[in-house]
């Protein structure tokens, strides 16, 4: 069985973003960075060749549209279908991502007690980092214990979870 995948990127605040669709799902939400434009040949308007040889699907549209939301402070939850790939845990920890609030934040251990294995905080690091999905599904809002910044792996690290937080209006320590 062959599936339909479909991308689009489009231009952020933070970055570039990469969207990918799977057979009518989002499956994929890759925060390209700064040095993204050059890395992957895109204009500075933002799409390049890749994304203009595929069909913007109404998906891909309607994601783009509601990230255009989220940064204008418009948009503080989303309304798409996804299909994130993962093992169980994994998914079990982004379904609990996906309840944390705009504005609000949660931290590593909470989010490993919620999943039912409270000693399993650096698993859940390393399932928050593997998250396909950023932003729509929010790992940027998941601190240390303390209100800590820890590591981010989309955009540019670090300073792109400080920009996602302070768009957010959330609380962390530096």
């Amino acid at each position: 069985m062959t599936s339909s995948v479909h991308f689009l990127i489009s231009s952020s605040p933070v970055g570039p973003i990469e969207l990918t669709e799977t057979d009518g799902a989002l499956t994929g939400v890759r925060l390209l960075g700064a040095h993204g434009l050059s890395e992957h040949g895109l204009s500075e308007h933002g799409l390049g060749a890749s994304a203009t040889d595929t069909p913007r699907t109404a998906l891909l549209r309607r994601a783009q549209k509601q990230l255009t939301e989220y940064f204008a402070g418009r948009r503080h939850s989303f309304d798409l279908l996804l299909a994130p790939h993962g093992t169980e845990f994994q998914r079990a920890v982004w379904s609990q991502l996906s309840n944390i609030p705009f504005g609000a934040t949660s931290t590593y251990g909470a989010i490993a007690s919620a999943v039912g294995q409270p000693q399993a905080a650096r698993a859940v690091g390393g399932a928050i980092g593997a998250n396909p999905l950023p932003i729509v599904v929010p790992c940027h809002r998941v601190l240390a214990g303390d209100r800590r910044l820890t590591g981010f792996s989309g955009g540019d690290g670090v300073p792109t979870k400080v920009t996602l937080l302070t768009l957010e209006g959330c609380e962390f320590r530096a």
